[in-house]
């Protein structure tokens, strides 16, 4: 099961049918070994580049493909049928550079989006705090002006690429007497020596050891007294504390890449369950004869392809320039849910060999989770959606 194809351009058909081929060829033979590795596929990465996905949406006069949220979705949605975490490569890269075209000065632009369209420059993006997940305006990194400087102090957790970065999306308080509180936040622009876990200002310790999402790394980053110039403030000094706009503006979008993620996995989780209930028997015959089997995969295909719909409405709402949160919400919300409950009715025909190493469901089983909590969990999801629905109603 895959989108319709009636609701697909000639050029996104074509683009799904090179990533899936790229896929196929060259990262379900490999994920296995960089999973349980935990190793970074630096070959894999570089096809990447070479594909230009580190461009997709970056505009053709800045050296990108200029396409879509909804393309860039569907890509997405490809990668991550065959590995989360080559979606998690690019992901952090992709809110970054859609923040720097966005709202970035014009130097700004002309500077960073050319090399981050190739993938010489990769970006993280820098929100959150070991106390402060969902809750943003709870965050404490300061940034102190000091002449054509600030200097920044803090820590941020949960940095995805936070290490190979060389560009980091920063949040951090310039006002910390602002009422309300996110009105005192900026948006910095920080450039810093990819793979150095020590330079002047910054440590960055070992990447965190997770129970999925393998081979991309997540970091803590310690700010000590890190200066960044003030021309690095994104869309210049008259953007002084409007970051928290952006990165929430950010994060929005983040969460139609989330939801194409999980749909993703869901899948994959079908598309192998399908597979081994036609190959397995049990009682005389294909287990997919057995009508429980056949109600699970009823079950499954349902859901995602619900999810689907979800997800392609809220990225093309978005490429309209149509407010898109509740709709981004709910794609992230449901996709994500559907994600793991298809990654363990995979499991479950699986039985045993689920379980098992040499069957990739176990990867999906442990990678579903990341999803339900990242970019806002799902609780939180869930009060934003009933307030923009009663917002509405008002």
């Amino acid at each position: 099961m895959s989108t319709f194809a009636s609701e697909l351009t000639v050029e996104q058909t074509e683009i799904v049918r090179t990533i899936r081929d790229f896929v196929e060829r060259d990262v379900l033979p490999n994920v296995s070994r960089y999973d349980h590795a935990d190793e970074f596929p630096q070959p894999l990465v570089q096809t990447m580049k070479v594909l230009g996905l580190f461009g997709t949406t970056i505009p053709e006069e800045y050296g990108g493909l200029g396409l879509d949220l909804t393309t860039y979705a569907l890509i997405v949605k490809e990668l991550s049928r065959g590995w989360i975490s080559l979606s998690g490569v690019i992901n952090t890269h992709f809110m970054a550079s859609w923040m720097i075209k966005t709202y970035g000065t014009e130097e700004q632009k002309q500077s960073l989006l050319p090399p981050m369209a190739q993938g010489e420059v990769r970006c993280a993006f820098s929100m959150t705090e070991p106390h402060a997940g969902s809750d943003v305006q709870s965050i404490r990194t300061r940034a102190v002006r000091d002449g054509d400087e600030f200097v920044v102090n803090g820590q941020k957790m949960w940095v995805t690429n936070g290490l190979r970065a060389g560009i980091v999306m920063l949040l951090a308080v310039t006002d910390p007497a602002a009422q309300p509180r996110h009105s005192g936040m900026t948006t910095f622009i920080v450039e810093k020596d990819p793979e150095a876990t020590e330079q002047p200002g910054l440590t960055i310790p070992p990447p965190l050891k997770k129970l999925g999402y393998k081979g991309v790394e997540s970091t803590e980053l310690v700010f000590d007294g890190f200066r960044v110039p003030a021309s690095r403030i994104l869309g210049g000094e008259d953007q002084l504390g409007q970051g928290f706009k952006q990165f929430m503006a950010g994060i929005e979008l983040g969460r139609v890449n989330v939801a194409a993620r999980g749909l993703g996995i869901a899948q994959s989780a079908l598309e192998n369950a399908v597979r081994y209930a036609r190959e397995r028997q049990a009682f005389g015959k294909p287990i997919a004869n057995h009508q429980l089997i056949q109600a699970k995969v009823a079950n499954m295909a349902t859901k995602i392809r619900a999810a689907e719909l979800l997800m392609l409405d809220a990225a093309r709402r978005k490429d309209t320039g149509e407010r898109a949160d509740l709709e981004a919400g709910m794609a992230k919300l449901f996709a994500t849910e559907v994600a793991e409950e298809a990654a363990l009715e995979a499991m479950r025909i699986h039985g045993g060999y689920g379980y098992s190493q040499e069957y990739p469901i176990e990867r999906l089983y442990r990678d579903a989770p990341v999803l339900i909590l990242g970019e806002g969990s799902n609780e939180i999801q869930q009060l934003l959606i009933a307030r923009r629905i009663f917002e509405r109603a008002a």
